[in-house]
């Protein structure tokens, strides 16, 4: 990560500062939780994936920059949403905006950050990115439903369980690459390259926080323990522990699912350790991202190629 915000520092100053210029709003409640939001710390991956991809194919214009800024207001509309649906108080270690300022306020400036979104996308004059854009945040909603039918339902399956993470987490990294490509004019066999880097590295990333929901030092995560399994979302680890403990375990996790009954977290957490849940799920996000980096082994060699290299392999053995 050190390396990564190093060669793309000024870039970064530059998407900052698109940023604030444009969630200014003549609504003052727009700008105090847009700026909250923005200003929590976050590890900005998905516009350095447009920074780096574009940079990747050789682009040096301003449109990175915008376009980073459009996907972390996309990225900062769906925490919004999903933080409502979700009844979360914490995030990075703060409050969030629901608990802080309402669940109607947090709702109506998430749309109004899609809604700027779109206000940008369409002033870099582009059709394909347009497009690109559109069918993501479709998808993501998609995926938002697809979350919300799955929660305390203890009989979904992995297949089932990877369709979410899919639409939900990993298109927008697939987005953001295939913007960067779309940008530096790159062939179509290196566009569809870059975005399944994307998509392999997002789902990566989604299958750890899903293992952190389970280990993590919560000073670290900022975010509590065992939410997921409060939630009743089943997630891989809780699948896995199902399918691979004794009957009695199983009855256990599945209870929990369906109730959502955090009560039984530190019950729960000795199943998960003791059937290896939490191993197999780390297995599972390296294999995705070694598949990342398999997509892109083909691209032209360079310091941005190499940044993406890495960051699959810390996607994939995170600990925050």
């Amino acid at each position: 990560m050190d390396k990564l915000k190093q060669l793309i520092a000024s870039d970064m100053t530059a998407v900052d500062a698109v940023i604030r210029t444009r969630l200014h709003s003549e609504v003052a409640l727009v700008n105090q939780i847009g700026e909250y939001i923005i200003n929590s710390g976050g590890k900005r991956l998905r516009p350095a994936l447009v920074l780096l991809s574009a940079q990747s194919f050789g682009y040096t214009g301003k449109h990175q920059h915008d376009l980073a800024a459009v996907v972390e207001f996309i990225h900062t509309a769906t925490l919004l949403h999903d933080d409502v649906v979700d009844e979360s108080d914490l995030r990075r270690g703060r409050e969030t905006a629901n608990a802080l300022f309402g669940n109607a306020a947090s709702v109506l400036v998430g749309d109004f950050l899609y809604s700027r979104a779109f206000q940008m996308m369409v002033d870099v004059g582009e059709m394909r990115v347009m497009q690109t854009l559109a069918d993501a945040t479709n998808v993501i909603a998609e995926g938002e439903v697809l979350q919300l039918l799955n929660c305390n339902d203890a009989d979904v399956d992995v297949a089932n369980y990877m369709r979410v993470i899919h639409c939900k987490t990993a298109k927008l990294f697939e987005a953001a690459m295939r913007l960067g490509a779309i940008l530096g004019k790159a062939s179509a066999a290196e566009e569809e390259a870059a975005s399944k880097y994307g998509m392999h590295l997002g789902t990566a990333f989604q299958l750890i926080d899903d293992v952190l929901d389970y280990s993590a030092d919560e000073a670290q995560t900022g975010k509590h323990l065992g939410d997921d399994l409060a939630e009743g979302k089943p997630t891989l680890p809780l699948i896995y522990a199902m399918q691979h403990g004794s009957q009695q375990q199983a009855d256990v996790v599945r209870n929990a699912i369906e109730q959502g009954d955090v009560s039984k977290f530190s019950e729960v957490l000795n199943i998960i350790r003791d059937t290896g849940a939490l191993d197999f799920t780390r297995q599972q996000a390296m294999q995705e991202a070694e598949a990342a980096r398999a997509c892109i082994a083909g691209l032209v060699d360079s310091k941005h190629k190499q940044c993406l290299l890495e960051l699959a392999h810390f996607a994939a053995t995170r600990q925050f």
